[in-house]
């Protein structure tokens, strides 16, 4: 089932921010690379470059960076479900996400005279914080019935997450690269026949 449901752009950064922190921080293949997740000193700058600039700005602590590759992992096994079609599957890891992360709705002032729903931890620390947010952004996704509109590449060799923010909700592929490869390999397949 295709949605029309269109994301709040809050809800649109916190998905593109899930499948940015999910490609660089779990491991597979990327248009046939392989993706080895970075470690250490490298962990905490991938994670601090991929959140700056959604909501609060603060450099995450190697524990941090740590924690949040745990909830990337988590978020990955929510994309894999919904790419298998198991709608139920990912609203039950959905829901362990929203438990373990302890996730509270609240109403942030946006700067514009307006407020914004975010999702709290309890103490609000970086890696609590976010995975509170990776959790909610999933659940109104799927809640919304716009889980269609999160899968994995559909390119051979390749594994990466993605969110189509498409009107037609037609996306299959994690990146242009990827869309370009597949169709390259078909149009060759056909003049080979042809």
């Amino acid at each position: 089932m295709t949605s029309e449901m269109r994301f709040n752009s809050h809800i649109e950064r916190l998905l593109t921010t899930t499948v940015r922190l999910v490609n660089a921080l779990t491991p597979g293949l990327d248009g046939g690379r392989p993706v080895t997740p970075p470690t250490g000193p490298a962990l905490r700058e991938v994670v601090a470059e991929t959140v700056l600039g959604v909501g609060r700005d603060f450099s995450p602590s190697a524990a941090d960076a740590q924690a949040l590759r745990g909830s990337a992992a988590e978020a990955r096994e929510v994309f894999a479900a919904l790419e298998d079609g198991a709608a139920d599957r990912a609203a039950a890891l959905v829901n362990a996400m929203l438990q373990h992360s302890d996730a509270r709705p609240q109403l942030d002032a946006n700067g514009r005279g307006g407020h914004t729903l975010h999702f709290h931890g309890p103490d609000d620390t970086f890696a609590r914080g976010w995975a509170a947010g990776i959790a909610a952004g999933l659940a109104m996704a799927i809640g919304g019935d716009a889980g269609s509109r999160l899968g994995l590449c559909s390119a051979p060799n390749c594994d990466r997450a993605y969110v189509d923010l498409s009107r037609n909700s037609h996306r299959r592929f994690c990146s242009t690269r990827c869309q370009n490869r597949v169709k390259t390999a078909a149009y060759r397949a056909r003049a080979t026949v042809g």
